[in-house]
């Protein structure tokens, strides 16, 4: 059975990647296994880096209004209320209820990381 604990092993299963489709915050990353003390393994997903929000470009900044919600704004902005996380990651939030849980908070609203353009570009 493969284990991280093989060189050659940890190499395949850190290249492994999951089959979650391309618009997904989790496309592309890559699972491993853990052994548990009862010698199970378990696969997990690895764990998924917030991106540096300086490299999206923008398209436009929202005020946020009493009943906004993620998922209203990404359907709005972006045409898929599924991309609420992108917004999250333009803003480093991780609770995606910090992003509207304050009228009158400014948000980014962008590109996706490394999407070239928006409003300036």
């Amino acid at each position: 059975m493969a284990s991280l604990e093989n060189p050659l092993d940890a190499v395949a299963l850190t290249q492994a990647t999951t089959a979650y489709p391309r618009s997904s915050r989790y496309y592309g990353l890559g699972t491993a296994r853990f052994r548990e003390a009862d010698g199970q393994e378990v696969t997990y997903l690895r764990r998924r880096l917030l991106p540096d929000p300086e490299g999206m470009a923008d398209l436009t900044t929202h005020t946020v209004s009493t009943g906004d919600r993620p998922d209203l704004l990404a359907a709005r902005y972006l045409g898929n209320a599924e991309q609420w996380w992108q917004i999250a990651d333009a803003n480093s939030v991780l609770d995606p209820r910090e992003l509207t849980g304050e009228p009158g908070r400014q948000i980014r609203i962008t590109l996706p990381s490394g999407v070239p353009g928006g409003a300036h570009g």
